[in-house]
């Protein structure tokens, strides 16, 4: 809009004529006031009366742009029209009262069938006095104290030294020295205006300094058009985006997006800022390596230098998720539980923080340890377990799937003594294979576990047998105390000699699923 403003630093070249004319007329006035001089004011009389027309119009034009753009965009024009509307009626209320004075100068003049356009008695030197001027009317004086006050009004809306300065100079009433009476004396403004000044002279004055405030409102309105997107930012490129709010979507929930257009100046990229830190580039691309999975967040700001050089800034925040790689590999004779066990169980929906993943199961419980890690404990060996899983998303729980598992019972352990190799590190003898006699005299007596490389599960022993044979072949066997060998056992295993053996039968353990067993013996040969 403010590309279709006119220069407001120029006067039109027939503004100037009617200023020249106005100048040349008043020192003429001085010296003789013939008719020609009276009918030369005449002239310029009509011609600032077309003048002010012409004004008018174009202000009242201006007016009009600002009442069209406050309807198409009243969040953004309502404040630059309600100051125009002061400003047109300031403007209005003065420009009619310098009406009404100019109608009482010519009714004194001609009488009260006056007409100011058809002035008759153009050369009377008393009517303007007497309607400005002491004793017999005082209103120059108040016409004086409207016009600083307009001045003063009308200036604050602007903010160019130079238009400030035209305005000041033509709405001036500052007085003026004289030489009469005496070196320094001054004529008010009012005085210099009115006193012995012919009626048509005084007119034509009036007309004038119509004509500048007229100019003066247009100078304003101008203004104000400007005002309506000086900080505006420039764009010269329009195009379409879609903003999801994830690319992740899941079955059963909704897909959301923001479709909007963005508009850029490609000649001035603005200036961002992500966690304090100025982005590289001036595309706004934010790009950061996703190292750590879990949420994120991140925030900043925006700077852009407007048409008028004040600099908008824009915060914004914003957060994505970063979920680890998922392959699942499963074999469905794998879904298996043991009854009376915790079976460890990882749970995790691709695009869903931890903290809003929930998870039931049947034929048992079902606990949260921690990083995506489960616990699940079945009950009844034979029946199914079902395992349903459940997300937050979008405010919503929503079902996110359901497996199944089989429960199956515990299988037996195996019985192992424990013993220190020649590197003092703890192992397992499972018998069949020689094993020395002072590290099986040193082993406490028997232990039995489940370490199939599935199944990493501690037994205790409650007791077992050792039978040996004699020299006659008599099975000679020994009971345990406990889980250890007994005194008799330890007695009779000092005896054996090098390649001998013995054999650990009726072995009987306990499992945390609290089921005693019967579990399958072993042989030992002595080294």
């Amino acid at each position: 809009m403010a590309g279709k403003n006119q220069s407001i630093n120029r006067m039109s070249p027939r503004q100037k004529m009617i200023n020249l004319m106005y100048i040349v007329l008043t020192a003429m006035l001085a010296l003789n006031v013939s008719s020609d001089v009276l009918n030369g004011f005449s002239q310029v009389e009509d011609g600032l009366s077309r003048s002010n027309r012409t004004i008018t119009a174009r202000n009242q034009a201006l007016y009009a742009q600002l009442q069209e753009f406050n309807q198409k965009n009243p969040g953004k024009g309502k404040i630059w029209l309600d100051k125009a509307t002061e400003v047109r009626a300031a403007t209005d209320k003065l420009y009619s009262y310098i009406d009404s004075l100019k109608y009482e100068i010519v009714r004194i003049a001609d009488g009260e069938d006056a007409d100011v356009r058809n002035i008759r008695n153009t050369d009377n030197l008393d009517a303007a006095s007497q309607v400005m001027l002491p004793p017999t009317g005082n209103k120059g004086k108040q016409l004086r104290l409207l016009i600083d006050q307009y001045r003063n009004y009308i200036t604050s809306f602007l903010d160019d030294e130079q238009k400030i300065a035209n305005l000041q100079q033509a709405l001036s009433t500052t007085p003026k020295k004289t030489k009469e009476g005496g070196e320094g004396n001054k004529k008010q403004w009012e005085e210099i205006m009115f006193e012995n000044m012919p009626t048509i002279a005084a007119i034509t004055l009036m007309s004038k300094l119509q004509n500048d405030v007229r100019y003066a409102e247009g100078e304003v309105l101008n203004q104000l058009i400007t005002n309506v997107d000086l900080g505006d930012l420039r764009v010269n490129l329009v195009n379409a985006f879609v903003v999801p709010q994830s690319r992740i979507v899941m079955r059963g929930t909704k897909y959301s997006a923001n479709i909007v257009l963005a508009a850029v100046d490609t000649t001035q990229r603005p200036i961002v800022y992500v966690n304090g830190v100025r982005l590289g580039n001036d595309k706004g691309l934010y790009e950061v390596g996703a190292t750590s999975a879990g949420k994120h967040e991140y925030s900043g700001y925006i700077e852009v230098v407007g048409r008028d050089g004040s600099v908008t800034r824009r915060d914004f925040k914003s957060d994505y998720t970063v979920i680890d790689p998922l392959a699942t590999v499963s074999a469905t004779m794998m879904n298996v539980f043991y009854a009376g066990i915790n079976n460890p169980v990882s749970i995790a929906v691709p695009g869903v923080p931890e903290s809003s993943i929930a998870a039931t199961m049947t034929n048992g419980s079902l606990t949260k340890a921690s990083n995506g890690n489960w616990i699940a404990h079945p009950t009844q060996v034979g029946a199914e377990c079902v395992i349903t899983v459940t997300a937050e998303m979008d405010g919503q729980r929503t079902n996110v799937g359901s497996t199944t598992f089989r429960v199956r019972k515990l299988p037996d352990p195996m019985p192992f003594i424990t013993y220190s190799d020649a590197k003092g590190n703890p192992s397992r003898y499972k018998g069949g294979k020689p094993f020395p006699k002072a590290s099986l005299l040193a082993a406490k007596g028997l232990d039995a576990a489940i370490d199939d490389d599935i199944l990493n599960i501690d037994y205790k022993v409650l007791s077992f047998e050792t039978v040996m044979f004699d020299q006659m072949g008599n099975a000679i066997p020994e009971i345990s105390a406990g889980s250890n060998f007994s005194e008799r056992q330890k007695n009779a295993i000092k005896r054996l000699q090098h390649g001998k053996r013995f054999y650990i039968s009726k072995v009987k353990a306990t499992g945390p699923d609290g089921i005693t067993r019967d579990i399958a013996p072993m042989e030992v040969i002595i080294n």
